[in-house]
């Protein structure tokens, strides 16, 4: 009985306490404090890109994870503090007895920097991060129901504020969350709506100054709130999975397009396109983008794409390797999109068929004031000179940053400088005449 009884409390993976004992016990420790008069944290805490690495190392790889994400956290607390395991990879930690606000905020900053460090699974090393919502008793909410929503509606705000950090609540956020959850509602139907429409960013060449390329961006028109940009919503759509639909949607409206620029006799330039990491771990991703370049006649007449994934392919297994070694062989490019963002390992980027670095646009915005971004730009310019990959520079935004660029050696540039996403009307003017730009 006394067995069946732990079962039922605690979680089989990490012998964590479970949702259910987390429920009781935070009530219990709401009771006592409010006896004492006393103040209490509770913290939700949410891994970050848990589900890509699960999918690409796979579930056992992800458990032991899990456990060991477990075994850390009950290393950050002390005897009196409770950790549990809410389910997939979210965990929370009840701060009792806590004097000042500041004792959370020291907890956070150590949970961070000890769930950062670096694990081995399977001989391959892993980083990974998370992001954390704090709230308080008894300024957020005087009940456990509460207390626990103004947390989780802090968490949001941390993975919104770019992830591996915390936020603690705020009367905002509660606002904040309710919008979170209207948009992914909306999302749910925006493809079947035909409410996503396609940017284009156009790219420069820094040796002849003239259009070589353009990056697709997606965009959503909303029918109530207008278009909306995807820092908003790509987030929710990588969370829930709709990421996948949603790119592949991308990569067909794109492939559409430049068999329609071909049709009108004009020579389609070459078109980034993002692809998300779930999207690469699809058993099916070969034959469905093999079908799509089939169906828009790209495979006959050239492909004229260039597939960007972000630096997290760096982390992905050897049947991951193989599949982008398959859609090389259609004749597509690949780069590495936001390129210094991420935990890049050289020696695993040397054995990937990449063809081009992106450098991410925060190396980019304070080039003229900040050394130590000049010298991170400088230093992937050279790492891909050095490995004879193309290096393109994201959000060029004055002309003292492309002259920088160019000067270092970087071969192409896009930013609102020379040329700001454009639909594909104003974009089939570019391709009918020669587009350069002038710097001094």
């Amino acid at each position: 009985e006394q067995r069946l009884n732990h079962l039922a409390h605690h979680d089989v993976l990490t012998g964590l306490p479970n949702r259910l004992f987390f429920s009781v016990s935070l009530t219990q420790a709401l009771e006592r404090a409010k006896r004492y008069h006393q103040n209490l944290a509770l913290l939700f805490i949410d891994l970050d890109r848990f589900k890509f690495i699960n999918d690409t190392l796979g579930h056992a790889a992800g458990d032991l994870l899990l456990e060991t994400v477990a075994t850390r956290l009950k290393q950050c607390v002390r005897s009196g503090d409770s950790v549990a395991r809410l389910g997939g990879d979210e965990f929370t930690i009840t701060l009792s007895e806590m004097t000042h606000r500041d004792d959370a905020a020291t907890l956070c900053k150590k949970v961070l920097h000890t769930i950062s460090q670096p694990m081995f699974i399977d001989i391959q090393e892993v980083v990974i991060s998370a992001s954390i919502g704090v709230s308080l008793f008894p300024q957020d909410a005087s009940c456990a129901e509460d207390l626990a929503k103004a947390a989780d509606a802090a968490m949001y705000r941390a993975k919104e504020q770019g992830r591996d950090s915390y936020q603690f609540y705020s009367a905002d956020l509660m606002d904040r969350a309710k919008e979170h959850l209207s948009l992914e509602q909306g999302l749910r139907q925006a493809l079947a709506k035909n409410e996503f429409v396609l940017y284009y960013q156009p790219q420069f060449s820094l040796t002849t100054h003239k259009m070589v390329g353009v990056e697709a961006l997606i965009r959503w028109q909303h029918p109530h709130l207008g278009l909306i940009s995807p820092t908003k919503f790509i987030p929710i759509a990588e969370e829930t999975g709709l990421i996948e639909p949603i790119g592949e949607w991308v990569l067909e409206s794109v492939c559409q397009q430049i068999g329609l620029w071909r049709a009108a006799g004009l020579t389609p330039p070459r078109v980034g396109v993002n692809i998300s990491g779930r999207q690469i771990m699809r058993e099916n991703i070969v034959a469905t983008i093999q079908h799509i370049f089939e169906k828009h006649g790209l495979k006959e007449h050239g492909v004229h794409i260039e597939l960007e994934l972000t630096e997290s392919v760096l982390q992905i297994a050897e049947c991951s390797i193989a599949v982008l070694h398959q859609l090389k062989s259609f004749g597509v490019t690949l780069a590495i999109d936001d390129f210094g963002t991420g935990y890049s390992s050289l020696s695993r980027l040397k054995h990937l068929p990449i063809d081009t670095l992106k450098i991410d646009r925060s190396f980019v915005s304070d080039i003229a004031q900040g050394a130590d971004d000049g010298a991170i730009a400088t230093a992937v310019i050279a790492m891909g000179r050095s490995l004879s990959l193309k290096v393109v520079a994201e959000g060029a935004e004055t002309e003292e940053q492309v002259n920088f660029l160019r000067d270092q050696g970087c071969n192409e540039v896009q930013g609102f400088f020379l040329g700001r996403p454009v639909a594909v009307a104003e974009v089939t003017p570019l391709l009918t005449h020669a587009t350069a730009y002038t710097v001094h």
